[in-house]
């Protein structure tokens, strides 16, 4: 079953507020080039996947719109890992111009790029796998959760 735009909405902002939130928790301390206090590093983490799940709303929209060009207007899995690059280029260029609120201070490029990876592969691997066994009515409704 194809997700619907509605359903990838949907799915973006759940699995980064579950497993996303959970990834970032566990990766925080271990962060390379991270500022200050654990508790700044963990602010300025969590202000940075807040602002991966905005943004990513607006991917959503784009995907969609790239997808209407394809005969069977999916997206394949492979296309869907490559996704990392332009989407971590763009949120690298949104934190270096100060257009991420609340994040004040320069985020370094090895706490971007462990942080986005890590948690950006987690989520994939997360909707990939176990998101289709254990939310089986999931794949059944285009991808809508409710």
């Amino acid at each position: 079953m194809i997700p619907t735009l509605a359903g990838r909405l949907q799915t973006r902002i759940f699995v980064l507020a579950t497993v996303g939130a959970l990834l970032t928790a566990l990766i925080v301390p271990v962060l390379p080039g991270r500022p200050g206090s654990l508790g700044a590093a963990y602010r300025t983490a969590f202000l940075m996947l807040l602002a991966v799940i905005v943004v990513g709303l607006v991917w959503e929209l784009l995907y969609h719109l790239l997808m209407q060009f394809r005969w069977d207007k999916d997206w394949p899995t492979l296309f869907g890992l490559v996704t990392i690059v332009p989407e971590g280029a763009v949120m690298w260029l949104l934190l270096n111009t100060g257009l991420v609120p609340g994040v004040g201070d320069h985020v370094s490029a090895s706490m971007f790029l462990t942080m986005f990876v890590f948690v950006w592969l987690g989520q994939w691997l997360f909707v990939n796998g176990p998101m289709r066994v254990f939310f089986v009515q999931w794949r059944l409704r285009g991808g809508r959760l409710l």
